[in-house]
């Protein structure tokens, strides 16, 4: 157990000394999480008319889920450049436990989340954000996000395990995960949304992360007048939504990556 502890840390220090020597790969957890603040507090801001607080309290819990669901595709990307550049031809000769390649990769995005999380607090503070129950419910909300963010790499890894390269991977993710992250109620309440459209983001996992951490923070939060159980339940939602995808897809790329990597 103490050698597997090892080689999932090394790992994660790969990975992470990865980011410090090629900053720009941190771009989509600092630069676009102030671009997305500025852009959509200011613009959507304006054409959003809500009956309680202001837009800005509005949307930055929609604005962590968004940018923490967006920047997961960085992990498809990075474990596909890692599987077609030959690194892990070299790791299969060491006497490494095999699955701490992935663990150490879902633990140092879970170190990008947080700075993204960080990135996007700070800003919405500067655009007039605030929490209003206390820091333990502010906490348990950015916890709410980190686990969520979790569960997103492992789904990501399976995408970059079974692309041919990280073109593939990128483009891919791109169609799945805005539309994960877009229909929701991240940005806009879903009450005035056609029906189809309103129920798939009623159901949405990013619309229960979101809603979860507006009631976590005391920001406003439409979401709470919606019948379906996610909206009702939103904390219980979000965490049953996290569990759910690792439990699926952590054994999956796990079962992938060893096909992959085997000769």
């Amino acid at each position: 157990m103490i050698d597997r502890l090892r080689d999932v840390a090394v790992m994660t220090g790969r990975n992470l000394v990865h980011v410090r020597r090629e900053p720009l790969q941190l771009s989509d957890v600092t630069i676009q999480p102030v671009l997305f603040t500025l852009l959509f507090v200011y613009v959507f801001g304006a054409g959003v008319s809500l009956p309680n607080g202001t837009y800005a309290e509005f949307a930055v819990a929609g604005l962590l889920a968004l940018n923490l669901t967006t920047s997961s595709m960085g992990t498809a990307v990075g474990l596909s450049t890692d599987l077609n550049g030959g690194v892990i031809d070299r790791f299969r000769s060491l006497p490494i436990w095999r699955p701490s390649v992935l663990v150490g990769r879902s633990i140092a995005d879970v170190f990008q989340a947080a700075l993204c999380s960080a990135i996007v607090a700070a800003t919405g503070f500067v655009v007039g954000w605030r929490f209003h129950e206390g820091v333990a419910r502010a906490l348990a909300a950015f916890g709410v996000f980190l686990l969520f963010s979790y569960a997103m790499s492992w789904a990501c890894a399976c995408l970059g395990i079974v692309s041919k390269g990280p073109e593939s991977a990128s483009g891919f993710g791109l169609i799945v995960l805005f539309p994960l992250a877009f229909v929701s109620n991240a940005l806009v309440p879903t009450e005035n949304m056609p029906t189809v459209i309103r129920t798939i983001a009623n159901w949405n996992p990013v619309s229960a992360v979101t809603a979860a951490a507006r009631d976590l923070f005391g920001n406003p939060n439409p979401s709470a007048t919606i019948a379906a159980w996610p909206m009702q339940h939103p904390i219980a939602a979000s965490l049953l939504w996290s569990f759910g995808i690792i439990a699926v897809f952590a054994p999956l790329a796990a079962v992938l990556y060893r096909r992959r990597t085997t000769d």
